[in-house]
């Protein structure tokens, strides 16, 4: 017997267990408490016959160190379900940059800037919020908090506990104070065993622990397969005086050339500038770099002019869901809901998922309510969430979308005519459901196919001269993200077969994960005493839990695990 399977853990009980302490996931938290006060008073007043939920117990589990450690996005957020939810937010506090108050969209060539006469119905932001996500969820989980919801920063979930048959009870968090061999140290702390009536899972994209829990459940099937982006983001510091803050610009071509993507510059108050770029992982580029493709960017005639005389002072990097309505999985099973990224509910066309996740959360809550007054949590009950989500604007939004990255990801030239008939349409493309037939990995081409002998010294896959002001590598990049591990603790990104990586991927492909990482996790080194051959070497403490690595390996052959709790990044301002 092992020796951690030999601990006896502390267990403690809930009536609602959330897991993911993001937009989400604290939606569904202060929703419900709110909710189960409501009825309360309801019925205390004489308003509404029933029982009171006594002293209900909610907890919402979150990796990071604090509530928005790991919280990161564009952001531009359409309130209407933060509205819905705590309608005077103003007043609250609730941490709002600026209101868009301008769009605009362009197309750049290598040289030029060509804007588009009209905005696209898309990109029109006007009267949305610019934001930094991981404040906004830091003040929403101070809400939640507030009206008495347990929330537990730093305890990552890892196991999934199942009943008799097969219904979700509850899950185990990770342990901590293991060293690299996995043995404890002087300082550990065995996980908890938590178990719930109901456990709604909001823990984001490709979360490790869902994927078990949607192949164990087979939440699945008859889904498109899981498609994702990768963005890369970094906060400017300009000088005073000169930003006007409520501008809102997409842009589209340069620098991506090889890949599907987009770019995105929003101006905000103190002189500052969110840019951002995001890449299809499904591109046929071993090359990819995304981060890379961030710093070209940014010597752009166009992109040099409004940066002149700035400074990066933030940078961070994840994936978000990009496959759309039918590569949702089933929404509800005995004991459980998903909602926000985990359910893959974001609008790819509109690079918008804050408020579709807060709403999902939100019904998740009236589900859980529900549930809660007829003490019963089993699938029939709880499908009630699948019908919620039906009715409400979180499918009118993404269904609208449902073919869109299926189509876009043949060109932008080439899809050009059929996105705007899916624009027309409200999303019919030559059918109702066009269908996804590879994961994103198995769409890596060898490098002699997309670049030529050239390959990584081509002009175009090289990173312009760090000035650690506007330019950075990636290495200076990742400092900016404040993200730690203890060095003395298990590798969480777990290598399936070395040899792969040395003797077939180096050569066939020049090792992806060595530039798509956009936190310089891998790197191929000499192997010792064999300076002719490579092995791959994995700087697992850099990593900043975007998990591309998982999900854009040719060979499918690493996997992201959960690290101890509370390790990863602290954004702040992104």
């Amino acid at each position: 017997m092992d020796q951690l399977d030999a601990i006896e853990r502390e267990e403690m009980d809930c009536d609602v267990l959330i897991v993911g302490g993001g937009s989400a996931g604290l939606s569904a938290a202060y929703h419900l408490q709110n909710l189960i006060n409501q009825h309360n008073e309801a019925i205390a007043s004489g308003g509404k016959q029933g029982q009171a939920i006594e002293e209900p117990m909610i907890v919402v589990l979150e990796k990071g160190s604090e509530i928005g450690a790991h919280s990161l996005s564009g952001a531009v957020m359409n309130p209407r379900s933060l509205q819905e939810m705590i309608p005077d937010y103003k007043e609250k506090g609730c941490p709002i940059e600026c209101d868009a108050k301008e769009d605009a969209v362009y197309y750049l060539t290598k040289e030029m800037a060509i804007k588009a006469p009209v905005t696209p119905p898309p990109f029109h932001n006007i009267g949305n919020h610019i934001v930094s996500i991981s404040k906004v969820n830091r003040w929403l989980g101070e809400q939640a908090e507030a009206m008495g919801v347990n929330i537990f920063p730093g305890f990552a979930a890892v196991e999934c506990l199942y009943g008799e048959n097969d219904e979700v009870i509850g899950v185990r968090t990770g342990d901590r104070g293991l060293d690299k061999d996995g043995k404890p140290k002087d300082n550990f702390e065995a996980g908890m065993i938590i178990k719930s009536k109901l456990t709604i899972f909001a823990d984001g994209t490709n979360s490790p622990l869902f994927k078990r829990v949607e192949k164990k459940l087979g939440l699945r099937s008859g889904r498109n397969p899981k498609s994702f982006e990768l963005g890369c983001k970094e906060i400017i510091q300009m000088p005073a005086g000169t930003v006007e803050p409520g501008k809102v610009i997409h842009t589209a071509g340069f620098p991506l050339d090889k890949s599907i993507g987009g770019s995105w510059i929003y101006t905000m108050p103190n002189d500052q500038i969110s840019i951002g770029i995001v890449a299809y992982l499904d591109s046929e580029d071993p090359l990819l770099d995304v981060h890379r493709e961030l710093q070209k960017w940014k010597t752009h005639p166009f992109m040099q002019k409004m940066l002149k005389g700035g400074r990066v002072i933030a940078y961070g990097g994840k994936t978000l869901p990009a496959g759309g309505w039918f590569s949702m999985p089933r929404l509800f099973h005995h004991g459980m809901l998903v909602a926000g990224d985990a359910a893959a509910m974001v609008d790819v066309k509109k690079l918008k998922g804050i408020h579709l996740a807060m709403k999902s959360g939100m019904l998740a809550a009236e589900t859980a309510l529900d549930a809660m007054i007829a003490e019963d949590f089993s699938e029939s009950q709880l499908r009630s969430y699948k019908d919620r989500i039906d009715e409400s604007f979180v499918k009118k939004e993404l269904w609208k979308t449902r073919n869109f990255h299926q189509t876009l990801s043949k060109g932008l030239v080439a899809s050009a005519p059929e996105l705007a008939l899916q624009e027309l349409t409200g999303g019919w493309s030559f059918g109702n459901r066009l269908a996804v037939e590879h994961k994103d990995h198995e769409s890596t081409e060898p490098v002699i196919d997309v670049w030529g002998p050239k390959g990584l010294e081509h002009e175009d896959n090289q990173l312009p001269k760090p000035d650690n002001e506007l330019f950075y590598d990636k290495l200076s990049s990742v400092y900016m993200t404040a993200t730690g591990h203890d060095e003395d603790s298990p590798n969480h990104l777990k290598l399936q077969d070395a040899s792969i990586c040395s003797d077939v991927c180096s050569s066939k492909y020049n090792s992806p994960c060595n530039h798509f990482c956009p936190a310089n996790v891998y790197e191929m080194i000499p192997k010792e005493g064999q300076n002719d051959k490579l092995q791959l070497q994995i700087n697992y403490t850099n990593c900043i839990h975007c998990q591309t690595c998982d999900l854009k390996c040719p060979f499918d052959n690493i996997d992201w695990t959960l690290p101890e709790g509370g390790g990863g990044p602290n954004y702040t301002e992104v």
